[in-house]
């Protein structure tokens, strides 16, 4: 019976990882598609490259995207990492009314998000563009950031940063050096999330841009009755993208958990 479910077992294996796989590895093979048929590979060719690069509507997409992404991201990080430590120091009743407000955001659907923005910018009446569309990602993003933080938060010892202003920091000083360095696995993890979001996103940044302000996601969602194959190209770009920050990040984490070992082995030999 066991060589039989393990067989049956390796199989379930197989397919599930063709069925997540697939939707990710199809559009990178027919991006070097020679043809316009996007379900017939022709042969090998870089044309669809040479054209995404050459739409002026994508690459702009694309710029938008990544701007509005990096600055969200950052913005998030320093708000949401200040806003869990200032809860951390407050009540329990503040503590707990905040959390359940920040918990909102993500609970709430996002068309509902989405229309809820177009009513505020209509009744503020300012012209939706890249400020209004970067003001929505900077507020679906910050939840996130704060959820992140605040188990990493809970973890560490309350009087750190008091004995470190007793050694003589400055609060600016024990928050950078001493709370900061320790929270920082659940600051990055916040901003990998936060980054995504913002990248990601579609419903929430269809209502809150206007005319010559889009992301990748609305400019592929405009191309959804006649798709172009150079999405396949832009597809594969933005996979490989991901895929190496992923590598390059998992590789640096390793090397500074090597050499932090590496340092507490050599301190544990002097004493």
């Amino acid at each position: 019976m066991k060589p039989k479910k393990r067989v049956f077992g390796t199989i379930g294996m197989v397919f599930l990882m063709i069925f997540l796989y697939a939707p990710i590895i199809y559009p990178i093979i027919f991006s070097f598609n020679s043809g316009s048929t996007l379900t017939k590979f022709k042969g090998f060719s870089t044309q669809w490259y040479t054209k995404m690069f050459q739409d002026r509507s994508m690459m702009s997409a694309i710029l938008y995207t990544i701007i509005i992404a990096v600055i969200a991201t950052a913005v998030s990080v320093i708000v949401g990492t200040v806003t869990a430590i200032g809860l951390s120091k407050s009540s329990k009743i503040l503590r707990s009314v905040v959390t359940q407000v920040n918990e909102l955001p993500m609970m709430n659907p996002d068309i509902v998000t989405a229309i809820g923005l177009l009513m505020f910018f209509s009744a503020l009446k300012v012209d939706k563009g890249f400020l209004t569309l970067l003001l929505a990602h900077i507020m679906f993003c910050i939840p996130y950031v704060i959820l992140s933080i605040t188990p990493r938060l809970r973890s560490l010892d309350p009087n750190l940063a008091d004995a470190a202003m007793d050694l003589g920091a400055t609060p600016i000083q024990a928050l950078v050096k001493v709370v900061v360095p320790q929270l920082l696995p659940g600051i990055i993890s916040g901003a990998l999330i936060a980054f995504t979001m913002s990248f990601d996103d579609f419903v929430i940044s269809y209502f809150s841009t206007g005319n010559g302000v889009n992301n990748i996601s609305i400019v592929v969602y405009a191309m959804r009755k006649r798709v172009n194959p150079s999405i396949y190209a832009l597809a594969a770009l933005v996979t490989v993208i991901i895929a190496t920050g992923l590598v390059l990040y998992n590789l640096i984490s390793w090397i500074v958990a090597r050499r932090r070992a590496r340092e507490e082995a050599a301190r544990a030999a002097e004493m």
